[in-house]
C-alpha cells in the first residue's frame, strides 16, 4: 500500500466514508441545518414521571445567618460572651470573636411548632408549608465562588447555571417567553454577575435572560419598535436579517453563537406581543397588589419582580430565578452582616418577607402549587461567635448553613440538625450536590444521566457527587 501524507488523508476522510459519518451525526444533533435552533436541541426529558413542572428560585447574596433566621439555638443565649474550643472556624477576615446571642426573638409557628425568628413575621404563616435543610454545607468562604456553586455547582465560573441545565433537560413551554429568566435586584447584581446565570459551555440558547427590574425601566431593553416604523416594516426588516443570519449560520454550522443570537432575534419579535401583557400589571386586583406591598414605597421594587415573577410562570417560563441583593453598595445591599447583624437582617428580611410571603399565598390561591417547586437559597451562613471582640456582626461560614425548599413533591418539616451553637452539622449533612440533586429529580431529572461533553469529559450539575435527599420526597 503506498504511504500517503497526512494532507491527503484528512482529504480522503472528507469525501469519503468518514466525511460521510460525520455529516449524519451533525445532521443529527441538529447542527447541519440552516435553520435558526440551538446547535444541541433540548433533550425533550424528564427521565421519569416530575413532582414539579417549574420552578421559583430566590437567591440572597452576602449569606444569611441561620442562627438568627430559621436555626434555633438557646445555647448561645446561655454561652454568650465565651470563647468557642475545638470548633472548626475559616474565618473570611480572621478576627475570632466570642459567643453572641440572637439579637432576633424566636417563636414557634404552625401546626408544627416550626421555630423561625421574628425577622419573618409573614413568612412565618406558611411555617407548615417548607422544607428546611439545616445541614447544609459549601465548599468556599467567598462570596463570588460561593455564590457560583449555589447557581451553577462549581465554584470556578465558566460552568451552566442550574436554570440552563433545566432548559437544555426539558426545553421551553412556550415560545413567546425565555425559558429561563432572570429578575435581579433593582439594586445591584450579585457577585459574579451574569456569570451566575451563564449557560457556560452548554449552548449559548440556554442562558438566562435577564429582565430590567429598575422602576421605570422597560422589562427588556430596546423592545419596542422605534418611533416612525410601521409593524409591517419592522418585519420586513427582521425577515431580511433573518434571511442573512441563516445564510450565514448555514456556511458556519458550528457556531453557537450566531445560532442563538438569531433564535433570539426570533424570539424578540414575539416578546414585543408577550413582555407588554406580563409586564402590565394595572391589571390585578387592588386586593392582590395591597398583598405583595404594592402600595408601599419601601416594598415596592421587590414586591413588583414578586408579582412579575407569578406572571412569567403562569405564562409557561419554566425556570425563574429572582435575586435579593447586590455586591456593591454603602450601606450594604445584601446580607452580608459583618458590621451589625441586628441592622443589617433587619433591613434585608424588612424587604422580601411581605412580598415574598404574598407569592407563595398567590401560588396557592392560583392552584400553582402542587406543581410549582419554590428554592430559597443563600451561600453559606454566618458564625455563632462576633467578627472580633466586642463586635456586633457575624462573619461568614460555609460550615452550616439553612437553605428552605417548597411547593411540589416535597415534605414539609426539618432535615438535618446542627450542634447546640449551630457551628456544623451533627445529622443530615447536605452538600450543594445533593441539594442539586434532589431539585432535579422533583424535575423528573436523574442527575447522574443528565449530562453534556465537554473538553472530553461529561460534565454534570452535580460533577461526580451528589445524593438525591429521599427524605424530604413526598
Amino acid at each position: 500500500m503506498d504511504h500517503i501524507d497526512r494532507r491527503t488523508l484528512f482529504d480522503r476522510m472528507a469525501t469519503g466514508l468518514g466525511g460521510a459519518a460525520i455529516a449524519w451525526l451533525l445532521a443529527r444533533d441538529g447542527r447541519a441545518s440552516g435553520i435558526a435552533e440551538p446547535p444541541v436541541p433540548s433533550l425533550g426529558l424528564p427521565h421519569f414521571a416530575p413532582k414539579a413542572k417549574r420552578i421559583l428560585h430566590v437567591f440572597h447574596p452576602g449569606g444569611i445567618s441561620h442562627v438568627d433566621t430559621f436555626d434555633y439555638k438557646p445555647d448561645l443565649a446561655r454561652q454568650e460572651g465565651k470563647e468557642v474550643h475545638g470548633k472548626k472556624m475559616e474565618l473570611f477576615f480572621g478576627q475570632p470573636g466570642r459567643v453572641m446571642k440572637s439579637p432576633f426573638d424566636f417563636r414557634q409557628y404552625g401546626q408544627s411548632g416550626t421555630w423561625m425568628s421574628n425577622l419573618f413575621p409573614h413568612l412565618a404563616r406558611h411555617a407548615d408549608d417548607l422544607t428546611f435543610l439545616h445541614g447544609m454545607v459549601a465548599k468556599n468562604a467567598n462570596h463570588t465562588p460561593a455564590g457560583f456553586q449555589m447557581n451553577t455547582g462549581f465554584v470556578q465560573s465558566g460552568f451552566p447555571a442550574i436554570g440552563s441545565w433545566v432548559q437544555y433537560a426539558l426545553g421551553a413551554e412556550t415560545d413567546e417567553l425565555p425559558a429561563f429568566v432572570v429578575l435581579p435586584d433593582p439594586r445591584g447584581l450579585p457577585a459574579g454577575g451574569a456569570i451566575n446565570w451563564s449557560s457556560g459551555f452548554l449552548p449559548a440558547s440556554f442562558q438566562g435572560v435577564p429582565f430590567q427590574t429598575k422602576s421605570g425601566a422597560p422589562l427588556v431593553a430596546n423592545l419596542e419598535i422605534p418611533g416612525g416604523v410601521s409593524v409591517d416594516s419592522r418585519n420586513a426588516q427582521l425577515e431580511l436579517l433573518a434571511s442573512l443570519n441563516k445564510g450565514y449560520a448555514a456556511i458556519r454550522p458550528l457556531d453557537d453563537t450566531l445560532r442563538a443570537r438569531i433564535r433570539t432575534y426570533e424570539m424578540a419579535g414575539l416578546m414585543q406581543m408577550a413582555i407588554p401583557k406580563v409586564a402590565d400589571i394595572s391589571g390585578e386586583p387592588p386586593a392582590v397588589k395591597a398583598l405583595y406591598g404594592m402600595n408601599e414605597p419601601h416594598l415596592e421594587p421587590f414586591a413588583r419582580n414578586c408579582l412579575l415573577a407569578r406572571r412569567m410562570l403562569e405564562k409557561g417560563v419554566r425556570f425563574v430565578q429572582m435575586f435579593h441583593g447586590g455586591a456593591f453598595g454603602s450601606p450594604r445591599i445584601n446580607w452580608d452582616g459583618h458590621e451589625d447583624i441586628r441592622e443589617n437582617h433587619t433591613t434585608q428580611a424588612a424587604l422580601i418577607d411581605k412580598p415574598f410571603a404574598a407569592l407563595l399565598s398567590d401560588l396557592k390561591a392560583r392552584g400553582m402549587w402542587e406543581d410549582t417547586l419554590v428554592l430559597w437559597t443563600t451561600e453559606f451562613g454566618r458564625t455563632p461567635i462576633t467578627q472580633g471582640l466586642g463586635a456586633k456582626g457575624r462573619d461568614h461560614h460555609p460550615f452550616a448553613f439553612t437553605v428552605w425548599m417548597a411547593g411540589a413533591g416535597l415534605k414539609p418539616g426539618h432535615h438535618g440538625l446542627t450542634d447546640e451553637l449551630g457551628f456544623a452539622p451533627m445529622e443530615g449533612r447536605t452538600s450543594i450536590y445533593d441539594f442539586h440533586a434532589t431539585v432535579l429529580h422533583l424535575l423528573g431529572l436523574d442527575h447522574t444521566r443528565l449530562g453534556y461533553y465537554h473538553n472530553g469529559t461529561k460534565r454534570r450539575l452535580t460533577d461526580v457527587h451528589g445524593e438525591v435527599i429521599g427524605a424530604v420526597l413526598t
